[in-house]
């Protein structure tokens, strides 16, 4: 008897997905939205270069298209409490925004009350909101500014004081380039009884010159050998690479153990790529169709 076709490790991955995308990134989405999974997030990162009022107008435009805002707090570069409540409560009554992502920042030394991601949490601001998620980093190669120990322990604090405010947490990763380094970082995480979901930060196809450029930018390691695992040759440095030896691997090694884990999209190369490069792998990952031909 031929059983129902069963959806292939690299098929189930790609079940849900969310982007990050830049005010400047908006009118390439609106341009896709028919082709993204409705409801999908997307987060929009802090840039210094905008105000508030240019964030809010950008959640208000991700979430009239029919996805979820999930914008960013940059813990280090707000000023106020004042400022930090009348962004959030602002960004839930004009957009409906649930779920927000918390980070430190790049300043190391913050212009208000708030040195790391963690106080602004503590603040009680955002469950008063109405907020029901919060997303917070995870750093599968290591963090500059702490050890293997701290990081963790300021993972887990993160992820309980969010719990106890009656929220939920959720984990993104910066992107890297080999997925074995993701896999033992997931292994090593739910180890530590952290079983929250985890979006696994992916960069869409780009030149190769520029998916350097933002490896420099953010802190990726990107040396000969991770290169290569993930499908580039030192020796042709031209052209454009995707992330499908990366995904292949992560699906591939993913098992039950390692929880709920999702892909998160960096569209480096741009809205319209990411989301055709997700069309093609989707199509190329589904299972053959297979008909029962024989006679009863």
């Amino acid at each position: 008897m031929i059983q129902p076709d069963q959806p292939r490790p690299a098929s189930r991955i790609t079940e849900d997905y969310s982007f990050e995308a830049s005010t400047k990134d908006l009118p390439a989405l609106a341009a896709a939205a028919p082709r993204i999974l409705p409801a999908s997030t997307v987060s929009i990162p802090y840039l210094a270069s905008e105000d508030d009022d240019v964030r809010l107008a950008a959640a208000r435009a991700v979430r009239g298209l029919g996805f979820e805002p999930m914008p960013h707090l940059s813990a280090r570069r707000i000023a106020s409490l004042g400022q930090l409540r009348s962004f959030v409560e602002r960004a839930a009554d004009e957009a409906r925004v649930e779920r927000c992502l918390v980070i430190a920042g790049d300043p190391s030394t913050p212009i208000g009350p708030f040195s790391d991601s963690a106080s602004l949490i503590e603040t009680g601001v955002f469950e008063r909101a109405g907020i029901t998620v919060i997303g917070v980093g995870g750093h599968p190669e290591g963090h500059s500014a702490m050890s293997l120990a701290e990081q963790w322990e300021v993972l887990a604090r993160k992820c309980r004081s969010i719990e106890m405010r009656g929220m939920a947490p959720l984990i993104f990763t910066q992107f890297v380039f080999d997925a074995d380094i993701v896999l033992r970082w997931l292994e090593a995480l739910r180890e530590r009884g952290i079983e929250h979901p985890v979006r696994v930060g992916v960069p869409g196809p780009a030149s190769l010159a520029v998916l350097a450029r933002y490896a420099a930018l953010c802190g990726v390691s990107a040396c000969a050998s991770m290169w290569s695992k993930y499908g580039i040759s030192i020796g042709k440095l031209l052209g454009t690479a995707g992330p499908d030896l990366f995904v292949d691997r992560l699906a591939a090694g993913l098992t039950p153990a390692h929880g709920k884990v999702s892909l998160h999209f960096f569209p480096f190369g741009g809205i319209a790529q990411s989301v055709k490069w997700i069309e093609q792998y989707r199509a190329r990952a589904e299972p053959p169709r297979f008909t029962n031909t024989s006679m009863a």
